[in-house]
């Protein structure tokens, strides 16, 4: 619980109706998209501009309670949970698109704008803001920043710190620091941009942000190609990629997912086979048709049993559609959906869903597969009862197997999820305790009294914890 005088302070700055501490808001705070993870805050803030969030952070350093800077919290690491209460900041009343430049190709933001909100403002003067992440109708640009978010475009485009040009950041102790800028070159020292993007929140909170913006894709063509034989398909995607193709998605979907999201869908997917890659490529018309051909040509020699080509622009969205509604699809099954992204070069992606498979079956459990081939993010997704606790221990034990397969084939515990809380126990694994070390000297140095979203990132103990 807050300080009586601490809290008289907040509302100060925002004004009551801008602070809420009723058990209902912080019920509602509580918790994100990651299943079985649960702490209340002490307050719910939502300030309106930045020298409001300087003051708020000025409050709260001296008194050492907690920031949880929150977008939509539609993270899956549960890198928005309150763990050590303290104030969830939200940003409801900064969500303005501050100036689209079109000579300059940027677009400037506020955090609380939502993703898709964007993107379609920039399509209407013919730009392009390649991020998408699966949850861009509500997902905003600040939690994107925060998680680093990908999405099914990440193959030919890359994530979200590709389009971080430039951020204003409030830190820790109120001090407002300004990186980057309008520039397509900026070297002047330590790569700030960077350093931030994906940080979760614990390095500072985001309140303008400066985007790169690239022009919009002139044509697309979507392509399903249906394979028996999941090593072939892995093959496939290879093959694609070394004939120097780069397309602007590749997903794959194994059949158990292709079930449940047809179901769920109705749009055609095939629930017969063993592994399904939706192919999506965009550019010039004539550079499109050619590689949609050696595309196709490639699946076929790859043995697939099928390969279609979209039709019309409405059959595409579908099948894109159906695609992003995987987690939705699979969630409808069970009480409590798990969904992982382990990673692992293109290479080893038939090795680790096999192992996946396995591991599955080694703890009775039922585990569904999809994600982006192109550049072997994989989603492992458990579908579970939380209320079952020997076979929630049964899930954490198939994870912790999962994790350390990935990162034996030179892969990683996260893709684009982040680590947040979820996943701190294995950081480690993947860059050593020198690593963690170095990170936390980073953390140290601008947020010395920890108050900026603590209990994410760096473990507190070996083993995943959930906080009820």
């Amino acid at each position: 619980m807050l300080d009586p005088s601490i809290r008289d302070q907040l509302i100060g700055i925002v004004g009551k109706q801008n602070f809420n501490d009723s058990n209902e808001a912080k019920l509602v705070y509580s918790y994100d998209a990651t299943p079985n993870f649960q702490s209340l805050p002490d307050a719910v803030i939502m300030p309106e501009n930045k020298n409001q969030i300087q003051s708020i952070l000025k409050i709260c350093s001296e008194a050492g309670v907690p920031i949880v800077p929150r977008g939509s919290g539609t993270n899956l690491s549960a890198g928005t949970c309150p763990t050590e209460g303290g104030i969830v900041l939200t940003f409801n009343r900064m969500n303005k698109i501050l100036e689209i430049d079109e000579d300059n190709l940027t677009v400037t933001v506020q955090p609380g704008v939502i993703t898709l909100d964007l993107i379609k403002a920039v399509e209407a003067k013919g730009l392009f803001y390649p991020p998408d992440p699966s949850s861009m109708k509500i997902s905003t640009i600040g939690g994107n920043i925060n998680e680093c978010s990908g999405g099914l475009r990440g193959l030919k485009y890359g994530v979200t710190k590709d389009y971080v040009l430039g951020l204003e950041i409030v830190l820790s102790n109120g001090d407002v620091l300004r990186t980057g800028g309008k520039l397509a070159k900026d070297v002047a020292g330590y790569d700030l941009n960077n350093l931030f993007v994906g940080s979760e929140g614990t390095l500072g909170v985001v309140t303008e942000a400066i985007l790169k913006l690239i022009p919009i894709p002139e044509t697309k063509k979507t392509l399903l190609a249906l394979f028996q034989d999941m090593d072939a398909a892995a093959k496939t995607v290879s093959a694609i990629i070394a004939n120097k193709i780069i397309p602007a998605t590749l997903e794959f979907l194994d059949q158990p997912t292709c079930k449940v999201v047809e179901d769920f869908a109705r749009v055609g997917l095939p629930t017969d086979v063993n592994a399904v890659l939706l192919i999506e490529q965009d550019g010039p018309p004539e550079v499109v048709e050619r590689d949609i051909k050696v595309i196709s040509a490639i699946c076929r020699e790859g043995k697939a049993v099928s390969v279609k080509i979209a039709q019309s622009l409405e059959e595409a969205e579908a099948l894109s559609t159906a695609r992003r509604s995987a987690l939705s699809a699979l969630a409808r099954l069970k009480p409590t959906t798990i969904l992982e992204d382990a990673t692992v070069p293109r290479s080893k992606i038939s090795e680790m869903v096999r192992a996946i498979n396995e591991i599955a079956l080694k703890y009775d459990l039922r585990i569904c597969t999809f994600g982006h081939a192109g550049d072997g993010n994989l989603h492992p997704t458990c579908l579970t009862d939380a209320r079952d606790t020997e076979e929630m221990h049964r899930v954490e034990l198939a994870f912790e197997e999962i994790f350390e397969k990935a990162i034996s084939l030179g892969g990683t515990i996260t893709g684009e999820h982040g680590v947040g809380e979820m996943k701190s126990p294995y950081l480690a694994w993947k860059i050593g305790e020198e690593g963690v070390a170095a990170m936390k000297a980073i953390k140290y140095a601008l947020d010395p009294k920890g108050i900026m979203n603590p209990g994410k990132i760096f473990a507190k103990d070996t083993r995943k914890r959930v906080v009820l």
